[in-house]
């Protein structure tokens, strides 16, 4: 049973919309960023407390208020109640086995979605989930660890790079999400370079290690799969979502997005594939090492066989042998066991046994 798992059975009996973090992320305090920006201008912190976050849900300008760490229940139930998020959803929240999903709440649009990282190194993949709520000028997002992939999207802003300073919050959600699927790219790549790197070690000298390497790649694959799959619904159910929260101009963003999720799924199937066929490789590469091996040792098996004849018949112990008081019986012997091995290499060697 993993800790997740471990974790969700404490929560049985809990009443609904209760606070309580189901994930393995060390613990460690919330840290709040929130930038705030429109055309004009932009403002970027790093709030002290949650109440600093308050004021700018009535701001004319797109607020994005960003929570690193979901252990501090106080600190989302507070932002949670300011911003009239749903009990039910802040549990959701806290509870980071969630399958990616996309769900309107009517004031405000709720998005799962999970960031992956790795995958280099045999270092293996992470995966975070990720939160948002697209409000009428706001977008919170509530990750379990610091550090992330929305780099780019910060340094638009900060830079009033093309249209993200323009345009609603529903477009920042659009950015984001499209950050997370660029890096399903990345770790792909990553991925790619592994399972490249594999199949010469197959091809060449396969060995031990190289299985259990293939098996661990088609356990990360596993996981990339079950985080991928859900995203093309969830691209595809915001566009097509009736909310004023999404605007109809954002739905061609999110075209491209579905697009690009539909390649990362395709990318993610033919990995699948090729390890599947990689264990195959390896199976037949280690019965052919095998077979190889079995002819070698059956060859010199059969070398030996009219030697151990000649030395049987000789090393019996009857008085009456002719050849036991010949002078040269010795080395005639020697001479046959000589003449025999060497009339079978020559026959061997002649049909490409070896």
């Amino acid at each position: 049973m993993t800790r997740e798992e471990i974790k969700r059975s404490e929560k049985a009996g809990l009443a609904p919309g209760t606070l309580m973090y189901v994930g393995d992320k060390e613990s460690r305090p919330a840290r709040i960023t929130v930038i705030d920006y429109d055309a004009a201008g932009f403002l970027e912190k790093e709030a002290a407390t949650v109440e600093e976050c308050f004021p700018f849900k009535e701001t004319s300008t797109v607020t994005w208020i960003n929570v690193d760490g979901l252990r501090d229940a106080p600190v989302i139930e507070k932002l949670g109640a300011r911003f009239d998020i749903h009990p039910l959803v802040l549990e959701d929240i806290v509870t980071t086995t969630q399958r990616p999903k996309a769900e309107d709440l009517g004031n405000a649009v709720f998005v799962v979605l999970r960031m992956i990282e790795g995958g280099l190194d045999g270092g293996g993949l992470t995966a975070d989930q990720l939160s948002l709520i697209i409000g009428p000028n706001y977008v919170l997002s509530f990750q379990e660890t610091p550090g992330d992939c929305f780099g780019a999207v910060r340094e638009r802003i900060r830079g009033g790079k093309g249209r993200i300073r323009k345009l609603g919050p529903d477009y920042l959600a659009y950015a984001i999400i499209d950050a997370v699927v660029d890096n399903y790219f990345l770790v792909l790549e990553k991925l790619g370079e592994r399972i490249d790197a594999l199949e010469e070690v197959l091809v060449e000298a396969p060995r031990r290690e190289a299985l259990h390497e293939i098996h661990a790649l088609k356990r990360e694959m596993i996981g990339l799969r079950k985080s991928v799959w859900p995203l093309r619904e969830v691209v595809s159910g915001l566009e097509r979502m009736e909310t004023p929260l999404v605007r109809k101009s954002t739905g061609v963003f999110l075209r491209d997005v579905y697009d690009h999720a539909i390649q990362v799924i395709d990318t993610v199937e033919s990995f699948r594939e090729m390890l599947s066929s990689m264990v195959e490789t390896y199976l037949s590469s280690a019965s052919n090492r095998m077979n190889e091996i079995m002819k070698v040792l059956t060859i010199i098996s059969t070398i030996f066989i009219p030697i151990t004849f000649l030395v049987g018949v000789y090393g019996m112990n009857f008085p009456n042998m002719p050849e036991m008081r010949w002078r040269w019986g010795y080395l005639f012997v020697w001479a046959l066991i000589v003449g025999a091995v060497a009339t079978m290499a020559a026959f061997f060697r002649r049909r490409k046994w070896f």
